[in-house]
């Protein structure tokens, strides 16, 4: 199982991401209004060394969309990897449905006590 924490009123997880020989650790948010994998900044991008590898038309949560640039990264969770398609954008990193998915994660998160679970579902 993993645990999240709560900041103010937004749950984030924290996510092993590589790509090649860099490795990173970022807490991102948990947000299940995302289909995506996972969404990272350019510059946690850089750090990794990850290589775009396209463009994909991204609807926004005001509606809008916006062109977004690609990568694919390796993430790691209790122990499991699994490839994965990244976003890069100046947004804030997000974790999202697909990647729970790929994981077989059930997500828990409760408002009320403010906690954050993720139990794998396998």
């Amino acid at each position: 199982m993993v645990s999240g924490v709560f900041v103010e009123n937004i749950p984030f997880i924290k996510v092993v991401v590589a790509w090649g020989q860099s490795v990173q650790a970022p807490f991102v948010v948990l947000d299940t209004g995302f289909t995506g994998d996972l969404q990272v900044t350019p510059k946690i991008a850089n750090e990794l060394g990850l290589k775009i590898i396209g463009v994909t038309p991204t609807r926004i949560a005001n509606g809008q969309v916006v062109q977004v640039q690609t990568a694919l990264a390796i993430a790691s969770m209790e122990g499991t990897r699994n490839y994965i398609q990244v976003l890069i954008s100046e947004s804030m990193p997000l974790a999202g449905i697909s990647f729970l998915s790929k994981f077989g994660y059930k997500a828990e998160v409760d408002c009320k006590y403010r906690t954050v679970k993720l139990e794998r579902m396998v």
